[in-house]
């Protein structure tokens, strides 16, 4: 079997909100198709028109190949071999960073059309199963103008989302930092309302997960908002600290009454062995695409088990990555739950309509995955409506 062509859609949510810290509104999709007729596909969070860039680039010497085209041509049944060749041969311009994370799109392509040759899910070609059943937390952000509105809403969905049967939520609460959501500039005191207000309405039977994307500059800050929660029986508290504050990170990692989780933007396994070693974060979070595709992925979730650390991988994309996450999932004994973007509860329609026939929650629970490769399809139909949307 030989790789024929890689396709890449850029596409975009027609109702996008520049103000909005979703990147759930815009997505590549990558196809890889061979001469026997299959087609694998892959996605990853990333700048659509950069992922598309890093993968269509003609290469100009050794250290710096085109993604793209070091495939045409190539086996597609080996990944992790193919994995290395585009990691090295583009090291120039790679190593980490948006390269890195357009090459997990090839790779989760890659898989997906190993799955699909083989007749099987891609978990299967991944490692032993540990669970049948799979536990995903409901990610939640509300499209609101106030806070009251915000806070309202906010319960309403966890409520929502606890009647669809989700066992875990995760409540998105960035009121200060670089990234503050919708224009919304709140006090620390008031993540910690919202957080109340959510556990109050579930009460004690349902896990919550907090993240608050970078929006602290110290320790201090970061710790009295960890001690908060501590008392409502949060999770984990997600991204406190600036990507980059490894130091901090083991500060606050040693003193945290909550478990400090981060690691959403990082790319290789190479970033995971400084965030988790010297960082000591006690919950490690790849994005299955932009840490470098499942290949990379499964190396940081050994790595992380090595170390006693649990996995929750960030999945804030469409239904592709929830599937590539699902897959994770079934092999990972260290993942207790995987993000996961409700349809009904997220206002992303690129996330409700891009892919038909997901995986249906049963009692809070997903099953494993049964159809071959990432078992995704999808609607074509809808793929053009968002490309056109792009252009």
């Amino acid at each position: 079997m030989r790789i024929v062509d890689v396709r890449t859609h850029v596409l975009l949510d027609p109702g996008v909100d520049p103000g909005a810290t979703s990147s759930a509104q815009d997505t590549i999709v990558v196809e890889i198709e061979t001469d026997a007729g299959l087609v694998g596909i892959g996605e990853t969070d990333l700048n659509a028109w950069v992922a598309r860039a890093c993968i269509e680039a003609p290469g100009t010497h050794t250290m710096d190949r085109g993604l793209r085209s070091s495939l045409i041509g190539r086996d597609p049944l080996d990944p992790a071999q193919l994995w290395q060749e585009l990691y090295v041969g583009s090291a120039m311009t790679g190593r980490r960073g948006a390269l890195v994370h357009a090459l997990g799109a090839l790779d989760m392509a890659l898989w997906d059309l190993c799955g699909k040759a083989a007749g099987v899910p891609c978990w299967r070609l991944w490692g032993e199963q540990v669970r049948e059943m799979l536990t995903p937390y409901a990610s939640l952000q509300p499209d609101a103008s106030s806070f009251d509105d915000y806070l309202h809403t906010m319960v309403a969905w966890s409520q929502r989302a606890r009647e669809l049967g989700f066992e875990a939520v995760k409540i998105e609460a960035t009121f200060a930092g670089p990234y503050v959501h919708k224009s919304l500039v709140g006090s620390d005191e008031q993540v910690i309302e919202i957080v109340a207000a959510v556990r109050s309405a579930l009460g004690r039977g349902t896990e919550i997960l907090v993240d608050v994307q970078y929006a602290f500059e110290t320790v201090e800050r970061a710790l009295a908002v960890a001690v908060g929660l501590a008392e409502l029986d949060v999770f984990l508290l997600e991204t406190p600290l600036w990507a980059d504050d490894i130091a901090g990170y083991a500060e606050l990692s040693a003193r945290s009454p909550v478990r400090i989780a981060a690691g959403e933007w990082l790319a290789t396994r190479h970033e995971f062995v400084e965030l988790i070693d010297r960082g000591g974060v006690h919950v490690a979070q790849p994005d299955v695409g932009r840490v470098g595709g499942p290949t990379e992925a499964l190396r940081v979730c050994g790595f992380a088990a090595g170390r006693g650390r649990l996995v929750v991988p960030h999945a804030w994309k469409t239904g592709i990555s929830a599937a590539a996450a699902a897959h994770l999932a079934v092999v990972t004994p260290n993942m207790p739950f995987f993000e996961f973007l409700p349809p009904e509860l997220c206002t992303s329609r690129l996330r409700r309509e891009l892919v038909k026939e997901e995986l249906e929650l049963r009692d809070g629970l997903l099953p494993a995955p049964q159809r071959p490769g990432l078992g995704i399809e999808l609607d074509f139909d809808a793929l053009v409506r968002f490309e056109e949307a792009a252009r």
